[in-house]
């Protein structure tokens, strides 16, 4: 087992919690690209700014090798309070879905080696 990989294959052994921040994705590329801190999170910011611009201009953010954000409209239907049992409607709304690339869920499941694409 090297540095960069766990048992199952984590490629990110620094972070000790589940979740993954504009922070840490930050600090990373200060790490492994030397880009200075301000440019790090610069760059993670303008990263996060133009999926999030595109999804709410309703358009589908597809990331080769990772997977795709789309957005799918969901139609108004009858809802129901579980406590009171009150039938109340629900609004029609828009959703984002993930759905993960064949690659990625590959290397989840560690059916494909991991590679520096990655990383």
């Amino acid at each position: 087992m090297n540095d960069k990989t766990s048992p199952r294959g984590v490629l990110l052994p620094t972070l000790e919690t589940p979740t993954l921040t504009k922070a840490e994705l930050s600090e990373l590329l200060f790490e492994r690209l030397g880009l200075n801190k301000r440019e790090s999170k610069d760059m993670v910011e303008a990263f996060f700014d133009i999926i999030h611009a595109a999804l709410v201009e309703g358009r589908d953010v597809k990331m080769s090798g990772f997977g795709n954000f789309n957005i799918r409209r969901k139609a108004p239907r009858p809802g129901r309070n579980p406590r009171t049992g009150e039938a109340i409607p629900i609004k029609a709304r828009n959703v984002v879905t993930f759905h993960a690339s064949h690659k990625l869920k590959g290397v989840v499941q560690g059916e494909i080696p991991v590679g520096d694409e990655f990383e």
